[in-house]
């Protein structure tokens, strides 16, 4: 009777183990300000796929691409700008058929809640009054090109990089605000919108370039069908209706 025990309990794990074993599991390394709404997709998208496993790494784009490009596990790249996903081409990161713009967001300008109105309009940045403005750094992180380039756009780019302080990505820049470090700061509308209770949307900015998010597979090809899989859910109905509801657009 014991001996049946045994076999019928190893026939049970090897079912377990085997099944394990073709359990797919997709890496997505994605911007920082998809997280909270990647997150969402992912927990739906597993919902409708049993067999899938998603593992989220978030972080800049640029850090993103730079960890790709070193021989991190990565699936599916998705940035928050076109400069990030031009290089991951042109290294070679991602394959070029698969690129594709799946959202579209605005740039912010935000200052703490519950702190007098110092600033109340980007000129007010080259005030005095001003001390410290945070951003991404627009050597490595999106937000903080799109915070250039608009900056230039309105003449007040020397007068606020004067009083930056950089920030390794989006997140980073909203963190800065919502503890009061900084006066004010540039963010996705989406980032601004996850702690409305500590940031204020001062003003829309508008930037040279529209903010559009693209995707693509990386050219690891093991799990090649499941990461297209993922992409084209993130471009349904479905998937677009959950980045909607995180505030993101169509691009």
């Amino acid at each position: 009777m014991k001996m049946r025990n045994r076999i019928v309990l190893a026939a049970v794990l090897a079912g377990v183990f085997s099944s394990s074993a073709m359990a797919a599991e997709l890496v997505v390394s994605a911007a920082a300000s998809l997280t909270n709404a990647f997150r969402a997709v992912g927990t739906a998208y597993e919902a409708d796929h049993p067999g899938t496993r998603l593992t989220f790494n978030f972080a800049a784009s640029d850090v993103l691409l730079r960890q790709i490009e070193q021989g991190a596990p990565a699936d599916v790249y998705a940035s928050a700008d076109q400069a990030a996903m031009d290089r991951a081409v042109a290294s070679k990161a991602v394959l070029p058929a698969t690129r594709v713009d799946f959202a579209a967001n605005t740039l912010v300008l935000i200052a703490p809640v519950g702190v007098s109105a110092i600033v109340t309009s980007t000129q007010d940045l080259a005030s005095e009054a001003v001390k410290r403005v945070a951003y991404g750094n627009p050597a490595s992180v999106p937000v903080g090109r799109y915070t250039e380039g608009a900056l230039r756009q309105q003449n007040l780019w020397d007068a606020v990089s004067a009083k930056g302080v950089l920030a390794q990505n989006v997140r980073q820049s909203l963190d800065y605000v919502a503890r009061g470090e900084v006066d004010a700061g540039f963010v996705f509308a989406t980032d601004a919108a996850v702690m409305p209770e500590k940031v204020r949307v001062v003003a829309d900015v508008p930037t040279p370039q529209a903010i559009t998010y693209p995707i693509a597979r990386t050219t690891r090809e093991a799990s090649a069908k499941d990461a297209q899989a993922f992409i084209d859910y993130v471009r349904s109905d479905k998937g677009q209706a959950i980045l909607k509801r995180f505030g993101f657009s169509k691009p």
